[in-house]
């Protein structure tokens, strides 16, 4: 079993209102990419794999990181759909579609608790599902040879911990509220098990000249 370090994206588009306006990285997105990708060389990880979810977020951050090992893509590793389901929400419930960033750290534990109880109707895939994909791709990675950096999102991270935690709803939505933009999280094999031992980590962004790119949104 190999070890695993996660990264969320980079900053993507933030005046987004639906899934695929925010499907793109802004300009900070792509300069944190590049920061990262910088930082990961000149420290010497050494990660023989790369994999990326298929969204346009996660290839962008991956091209701008431009790391020396071509990507291998795995739609397991794609984000939940968070605006659909806030649409949905806010039809089915009447629970406004927050507008100020604030907002969303309300929002957030209150869209994954009715999706998680099977409280939407219509949604993309169920909850279970979701949790499901993420664990076996994390475990087929894993399985794999050699150190692996994968690019993904900030739920799908949310939910790994979750899994090797033990963490209710509540605290996996805490988690993900907190999981900045190119952030590193790595999974190391304990036993037979995959376990956390680095969350969130974003050495590339901590000069002071650089506190303004630690962004969650």
């Amino acid at each position: 079993m190999s070890h695993i370090t996660l990264i969320r994206h980079g900053q993507a588009n933030t005046h987004a209102r639906d899934e695929l306006e925010y499907d793109r990285l802004s300009a900070l997105g792509h300069q944190q990419s590049g920061w990262l990708g910088d930082h990961l060389r000149q420290s010497a990880n050494h990660h023989t794999r790369l994999y990326t979810g298929t969204l346009s977020r996660h290839r962008e951050t991956a091209g701008s990181m431009a790391h020396d090992t071509d990507a291998v893509e795995d739609s397991r590793l794609n984000e939940l759909e968070y605006f659909t389901l806030a649409k949905l929400m806010e039809d089915q419930h009447g629970l406004p579609i927050p507008t100020e960033r604030e907002d969303f750290v309300a929002h957030l534990p209150q869209i994954f608790t009715a999706w998680q109880k099977g409280e939407l109707e219509g949604t993309p895939e169920t909850f279970t599902n979701f949790e499901t994909r993420v664990t076996e791709a994390l475990h087929d990675i894993a399985a794999g040879h050699g150190p692996a950096l994968v690019v993904t999102s900030g739920g799908v991270i949310a939910i790994a911990l979750r899994q090797m935690m033990d963490l209710n709803i509540a605290a996996t939505a805490r988690i993900a509220l907190a999981i900045m933009n190119t952030s590193m999280h790595r999974l190391f094999p304990i036993g037979a098990q995959l376990s956390p031992v680095l969350f969130n980590a974003v050495p590339h962004l901590e000069a002071p000249d650089r506190h303004f790119a630690q962004t969650h949104f």
